[in-house]
């Protein structure tokens, strides 16, 4: 099956090369005329456009977006209200009432509408599912993301927009259930209103807690889950996509135990391809993708509380 893509600058690249290999790359829309002649060269022989609209006339069934996030939106329903299914990369939108409604119009045109929260595709995220859901942690008492790094610097969305997305997701996905309490701070250090390092904490019923760090501007790369449980905890390295059990645990009397550690799952699977694979299957096969609208709302709802703190922070 093919599908066509909508933008190949920056990460959309990316997108490109892996639905080549998988053999279903379509054809590309690019405005950017200098984009275009490279992808001519690297791709000689798919069709390439410099406007959407050709994609969206053509026979393909679906599209990949891989535009700046304020065009989500947009591109996504008028993609859907042409009769195509959509993979879109994260923001599905930039606020909850529109990707509600993005959720809803896919729902009502019987389309496919997956969004590229890329993480949940790790391996890794499954395993670690599957792990805590077999109640080797235990109660879970918490969970802890770092997203660091001296990165690029986006100019509309914020680090927690642009980074912490995906760990939000993650977390919504391994804990199942949306928070009853969402707290943000964040320190807008390059640009006046856009935070470059923000700290996100989430409080869930039983009193389970969550904490999100994500920045751009760090002087080392850490990309670490840590969830810490009654009987142990568990230490998810994205970087060397390993995921280490900690059989460290203090007892009800506060008596600390340490019996070892052990890697527990290793996969250097590349989440990208894995990601994309699934949207292909969810197309032939008719199925609803792992990140589809509704769970895109969700998320978005987290991040649209977070920013509305940030800015009374300001």
């Amino acid at each position: 099956m093919k599908v066509g893509l909508i933008g190949a600058g920056g990460w959309g690249k990316n997108l490109a090369q892996k639905l080549h290999e998988l053999g279903a790359l379509g054809a590309i829309a690019e405005i950017r005329p200098e984009v275009r002649e490279e992808l001519k060269f690297r791709y000689p022989y798919i069709p390439i456009y410099p406007d959407h609209r050709f994609l969206l006339e053509s026979d393909l069934p679906a599209v990949v977006i891989a535009t700046p996030a304020a065009t989500h939106y947009a591109l996504t329903k008028e993609a859907l209200f042409s009769g195509k299914h959509v993979f879109v990369e994260k923001p599905l939108a930039l606020s909850p009432k529109e990707a509600q409604e993005l959720a809803e119009i896919s729902e009502s045109l019987g389309k496919i509408l997956m969004v590229g929260h890329l993480l949940l595709y790790q391996p890794a995220i499954r395993f670690i599912k599957d792990f805590l859901n077999s109640g080797n942690l235990g109660e879970i008492w918490s969970l802890h993301h770092e997203r660091l790094n001296l990165g690029k610097v986006r100019t509309v969305e914020n680090a927690l927009w642009s980074l912490g997305i995906h760990d939000v997701a993650v977390l919504l996905f391994l804990v199942g259930r949306y928070p009853q309490r969402i707290q943000a701070w964040g320190h807008a250090v390059l640009q006046p209103e856009v935070e470059d390092d923000v700290y996100l904490h989430l409080s869930f019923s039983g009193g389970l807690q969550a904490h999100i760090h994500s920045s751009w501007l760090w002087p080392e790369k850490c990309r670490r889950l840590i969830i810490i449980g009654s009987k142990g905890m568990l230490v998810f390295d994205e970087v060397a996509q390993t995921v280490v059990f900690h059989r460290k645990y203090v007892t009800p009397d506060l008596v600390h135990h340490d019996e070892g550690s052990e890697i527990v799952f290793h996969n250097a699977d590349e989440p990208l391809k894995l990601e994309l694979q699934h949207f292909l299957e969810c197309l032939m096969e008719g199925k609803r993708p792992l990140s589809d609208g509704k769970s895109a709302v969700e998320v978005t709802k987290v991040l649209e509380e977070a920013t509305r703190q940030l800015r009374r922070c300001r």
